[in-house]
């Protein structure tokens, strides 16, 4: 086991390195699927995985980070975390569980400091069925001009604007228009895309080559960006399926809240990533929890994404703004202290560890 801050990034580029020697170390079997295109730093970008355990499991349990690019600095360093700590591994081996470590679903928004692809797309709205009418998100359609102002940072009007929608309407409901998922607009938040992304593809193959086996599959996405400050809230993850939330509050506890029934700080949300396991593992019980580290105030978060949306479509802007608004994207989505980071790795170790307890219950286990 290494000191808990020692898991953590200040680059992708680090935060690869750390994880692929991990994992090396490990003697778990690693895969690359490389991205298209390079790093802010010029650095090679990549879909890494690392197996550890029985590739002929039929449990398997998956870690993913870096869904949302930003988001990756938590991720990776809890993967990392995991990656060197030997009780864990020991009690999945134990439990005859394989775990599958995914680093970097969305490589280029982790080094490029964005939480969208390089499509400018959110990937955990990416996943609708493509070949039926995509969703409309009315509530976006009323936000959007107001969401990305001609000018950063907004001006009194625009922000007065902003106040007065939210004051009416309420924060929830202003949440649930910018957040939701919206397939319209291109250059806007939370896009969903129009085809499957680069990540999105990947990420099936992955799940593919993987999951066949398997009759029971369990899956811990990691995220940040909503709730209290160094809160892990366990969001339940999949289909609406009164049976499996129900598996999956028996697994992770009773405070698994879930989008379906109103109890989760985040909205009903659209296209969502894990719809895929459905596809590639469809022998297999599923169970899953996106497990969502809070940071800041959901007016922050959303501003945060509004100046990182406004630069991108401001290649121009001056220097200095440009490195506020991501430093201030930065600061959103991971704080850096070791406080905050043991609170992370301790609460995702404990979610590992109940979700190899699940899975050696035995598929068909009642709910």
């Amino acid at each position: 086991m290494i000191p808990i801050p020692e898991a953590f990034s200040a680059r992708y580029a680090q935060a690869r390195v750390k994880f692929l020697e991990a994992a090396a170390t490990a003697g778990t079997r690693i895969a690359s699927q490389n991205h298209p295109l390079p790093g802010r730093d010029g650095e090679v970008l990549a879909m890494d995985t690392a197996l550890d355990g029985d590739e002929q499991s039929d449990r398997l349990l998956i870690v993913s980070s870096a869904c949302h690019g930003v988001e990756g600095y938590c991720g990776s360093g809890v993967q990392v975390f995991a990656l060197h700590d030997a009780e864990w591994r020991a009690r999945a081996r134990e439990a005859g569980v394989a775990v599958l470590y995914i680093h970097a679903l969305n490589p280029y928004g982790f080094s490029h400091l964005r939480r969208v692809t390089h499509e400018n797309v959110d990937l955990n709205r990416n996943f609708p069925d493509f070949s039926q009418p995509l969703p409309v998100n009315e509530g976006y359609r009323r936000v959007h001009e107001l969401l990305l102002p001609a000018a950063w940072p907004p001006d009194a009007a625009n922000q007065a604007a902003v106040q007065t929608l939210i004051e009416r309407e309420g924060l929830p409901l202003w949440q649930a228009a910018v957040s939701g998922g919206q397939y319209e607009f291109a250059d806007g938040l939370f896009f969903g895309g129009q085809a499957p992304t680069w990540s999105h593809r990947t990420l099936r193959a992955v799940l593919a080559q993987h999951g066949g086996r398997a009759q029971q599959v369990a899956w811990i996405d990691l995220h940040t960006g909503l709730g209290p400050s160094g809160v892990g809230e366990r969001i339940y993850a999949g289909r609406d399926d009164a049976a499996a939330v129900a598996r999956a509050r028996r697994w992770w506890g009773d405070e698994v809240t879930s989008i379906y029934d109103g109890s989760s700080t985040s909205a009903l949300l659209t296209g969502l990533m894990w719809n895929a396991i459905y596809d590639a593992a469809p022998q297999a019980q599923f169970t899953g929890i996106a497990l969502e580290y809070g940071t800041e105030p959901i007016p922050e978060i959303i501003d945060a994404l509004r100046g990182d949306h406004w630069l991108a479509l401001h290649p121009e802007a001056p220097a200095e703004l440009a490195a506020q608004i991501k430093a201030r994207l930065l600061r959103a989505f991971y704080t850096d202290t070791d406080a905050w980071k043991g609170q992370i790795v301790s609460q995702a170790r404990q979610a590992l560890f109940q979700a190899v307890d699940g899975l050696a219950q035995g598929a068909g286990s009642p709910a």
